[in-house]
């Protein structure tokens, strides 16, 4: 019993050392954004707009993310015109891995998402947001990277579930 935890102490001082030695990078991401997404039932909207994210690595391979969107444009509900604003925050784990100039990834997200519709009278909800998707970096040079990222994200504005798909494109800046 006494050789067990010499050994389990050991094995934590030696964990303890190594622990600066494990590069500790991460990125910041900016760029155009489209998402498709119904905001009640079967009514789809096309809404363009921006997303922001910063990534703070704690391993190699795997980092913590906070993702911030927000979308804009019109759409006709029941016949009525209304312009229509969207905006996501979101954080969570990204797993990736880089090889040559690439470093795909893929992430699970989890938030609050907000939306609200003016067309003379406005109304706005907000809901639980989860998102799952990936995405591929593409290194120009040096920290400067091209992005690629596709996600599926679920709503529930309204009391109805939503699920929708993000686009995003731009640069991100590694560090």
């Amino acid at each position: 019993m006494r050789r067990g935890w010499l050994l389990v102490l050991l094995l934590t001082m030696l964990a303890s050392a190594a622990w600066p030695q494990i590069p500790t990078r991460g990125n910041v991401f900016f760029g155009y954004s489209y998402d498709r997404t119904p905001i009640v039932s079967n009514d789809t909207s096309n809404l363009n707009g921006w997303e922001a994210t910063l990534e703070g690595k704690f391993l190699p391979w795997i980092g913590l993310v906070a993702d911030l969107d927000a979308h804009y444009g019109s759409h006709s509900f029941s016949g009525t015109s209304a312009d229509v604003t969207a905006h996501n925050i979101l954080f969570g784990p990204r797993v990736s891995v880089s090889y040559h100039r690439f470093r795909p990834f893929a992430e699970f997200l989890a938030g609050a998402g907000h939306i609200s519709r003016s067309n003379g009278i406005s109304d706005s909800n907000t809901s639980f947001v989860n998102a799952v998707g990936g995405g591929l970096d593409y290194r120009i040079f040096g920290p400067l990277t091209l992005r690629g990222q596709l996600d599926w994200i679920n709503t529930r504005f309204y009391g109805e579930g939503q699920d929708g798909v993000r686009f995003s494109t731009g640069v991100a800046v590694h560090f």
